[in-house]
């Protein structure tokens, strides 16, 4: 029996180790062999590697990469307008950093884009949709989440970000400026506090 295309495949249990054994028996030159092919294989390939690579720094023309993917969803460069408003590939685009990168600081600059992205949305476009809604105010839970624990000492690079999200979203309904006003103002007394 065929798999349909767009049915995926699950993963076989042990499928990872079998791999992993195989390849531990190969020299450098082989794998980097190999790092390559997948490097020149798929555009997420390479994304993942250069995010991989560049770890340690602050994200420079990597984060900026992923950034634009997040944006171009919103806003689309080439019908100098409204984007595809994929939220699902722009979400994937921070995990895909964070998980490549494991950097806090290019993950919560992500969600901010994402964030101020969407409020640019529907400030220019006007009411959307809950389910819209519900994914900029997630983002936004996630980024304040990351604010109050191991980014905390960030929360003065994003407050002035924060503040201009709130403004933009002034009249917008569904519950979606008071949800922004809220955490803001959550952020803002956290940081008040000693």
């Amino acid at each position: 029996m065929m798999k349909n295309k767009t049915e995926k495949t699950a993963k076989k249990p042990g499928a990872w180790s079998v791999a992993r054994q195989h390849l531990a028996t190969w020299d450098k030159p082989a794998l980097l062999a190999l790092v390559k092919d997948l490097y020149e294989s798929a555009e997420g390939n390479r994304d993942f590697i250069h995010a991989r690579c560049q770890a340690g720094d602050s994200g420079g023309e990597v984060l900026e990469n992923y950034r634009q993917k997040i944006i171009g969803q919103f806003f689309s460069k080439k019908a100098h307008g409204m984007g595809d408003l994929k939220l699902g590939e722009a979400r994937k685009a921070i995990r895909a950093f964070h998980k490549a990168s494991g950097s806090i600081l290019g993950t919560a600059e992500l969600l901010m884009t994402y964030v101020e992205s969407g409020a640019r949305f529907t400030h220019e476009y006007g009411d959307i949709d809950e389910r819209f809604y519900s994914s900029m105010e997630s983002a936004l839970d996630e980024l304040a989440a990351l604010l109050r624990g191991e980014a905390r000492e960030l929360y003065p690079a994003f407050s002035e970000r924060l503040a201009k999200v709130e403004e933009m979203t002034e009249g917008i309904g569904w519950g979606f400026h008071d949800f922004i006003a809220d955490v803001v103002g959550q952020l803002e007394e956290l940081s008040a506090s000693p």
